[in-house]
């Protein structure tokens, strides 16, 4: 498949999230749904852009500790990759994957080595999927002990976490025995990648060894998880919508594990406002103000994002003219 090909179905997707997210708001109504933003407002939106540098700290301080050794200089280095990498992997159409190597490459033009940022990589989002399933079965727990879940989802609810937890088994399982095997591929295929792709796994299987830190980097991803849900939590809060915090990480921990499973729709569009609209009402939230939550979260994601991009594509601009030879342009 060619990456023409490529960036049609991502619009074609994205085309499609639109409409059925524009279905879902229409369903529950515009002027309820437009109502319940208001309600929420500017207050809460501000909250959410400067909150949002809480978790963005625990991510790439999860993504840091895997380090060795640790340099504090190197702490802004992991924060800001990671700050592109989710914000290339949500807003441009190229999928999560496509995000995950930007993010490595800003580390590596930032001084890190191409095989441990590649390395590091990997392994941070084994720890960061690992954290998602506890949370997520946090948010499992909140549910069935707030109240009886309708009919069907305590089944399709625990299936799901069950695949997800086979999923990243054999994904880790991977990265631990079959990195030799992925080696003679890639050596077939691309011989003069071979020894950066043996390089990659020698330090991916070395990263493993360390117990530790990579345990440390799963309990920060779940903070981050945590603070992330905390932070809706605070916005409502302000905007005078009573809702528990331990409600609402319930309810986050949930629609981020629906998003997270349909990550071919690119940034979960109709996805994430359909999720709200019928996981809100199970935690004490009505729908209209659920996908109002959920609209505020995408201001947020692109107040934040297209700036981080902005740079990003600046940095590499000039990085590409410093390069090219004298009088080539």
């Amino acid at each position: 498949m060619n990456a023409r090909a490529l960036r049609l179905g991502a619009v074609l997707a994205l085309g499609v999230g639109l409409v059925a997210a524009t279905v879902v708001v229409g369903y529950f109504g515009f002027g309820q749904v437009f109502q319940a933003l208001a309600r929420i407002g500017w207050r809460g939106l501000t909250v959410l852009v400067g909150y949002s540098a809480l978790p963005y700290a625990l991510l790439g301080t999860a993504w840091f500790c895997l380090e060795k050794p640790w340099r504090a200089g190197r702490w802004r280095i992991f924060a800001w990759a990671r700050m592109v990498r989710d914000a290339s992997g949500e807003l441009l159409p190229f999928s999560h994957v496509g995000g995950l190597v930007v993010g490595a490459r800003v580390a590596t033009l930032q001084g890190i080595p191409a095989a441990w940022a590649f390395a590091t990589t990997t392994v941070d989002v084994t720890a960061e999927l690992i954290a998602q399933i506890a949370f997520t079965g946090l948010g499992l727990v909140l549910l069935f002990t707030r109240q009886d879940p309708p009919s069907g989802l305590a089944g399709s609810a625990v299936a799901g976490l069950a695949i997800t937890i086979a999923g990243v088994g054999a994904f880790i399982a991977v990265q631990r025995r079959g990195m030799d095997f992925i080696t003679g591929i890639v050596e077939r295929i691309l011989p003069a990648a071979a020894p950066a792709a043996a390089e990659t796994g020698d330090m991916i299987a070395e990263l493993h060894r360390r117990g530790g830190r990579f345990s440390l980097a799963v309990l920060i991803h779940l903070a981050a998880w945590v603070a992330s849900g905390l932070g809706a939590w605070l916005a409502l809060a302000l905007a005078g919508i009573k809702i528990g915090p331990l409600d609402i990480l319930g309810l986050e921990a949930l629609v981020m594990a629906v998003r997270s499973a349909v990550f071919v729709a690119p940034m979960g569009v109709g996805v994430q406002e359909a999720s709200y609209a019928v996981l809100g009402p199970l935690f004490g939230l009505g729908p209209d103000i659920a996908i109002a939550l959920s609209l505020i979260k995408r201001a947020r994601e692109l107040i934040v994002g297209l700036p981080v991009l902005a740079i990003w594509q600046a940095t590499e601009g000039r990085r590409l003219v410093s390069r090219a030879p004298e009088g080539s342009f």
